[in-house]
């Protein structure tokens, strides 16, 4: 083949929409400081699943929601740098 006609094609990583499902995949740095320990273990526990990701906020951080075992709805806010999309890891 002469590679005429072939040309490389660079991507990035996609930024993840709002609706779209993320990975948290690690905890930011004092995140947890100051939290209660059930918020804390809660939100430690996400690290690594699919979670939703509701929206940017006015600042570019990612509103994540999850829902732990026992019901309880939690959001976060962390940095886009700590979550990535599930076809991305």
């Amino acid at each position: 083949m002469s590679g005429r006609g072939i040309r490389a094609v660079y991507t990035f990583p996609m930024k993840p929409k709002p609706g779209d499902t993320v990975v948290l995949v690690k905890l930011p740095p004092g995140l947890l400081d100051g939290l209660l320990d059930e918020d804390q273990r809660a939100i430690s526990e996400i690290v690594g699943k699919p979670v939703r990701l509701e929206e940017y906020d006015e600042g570019g951080r990612a509103e994540l929601k999850f829902t732990t075992s026992d019901g309880h709805i939690h959001f976060i806010y962390v940095n886009p740098d700590y979550i990535s999309l599930p076809s991305e890891m």
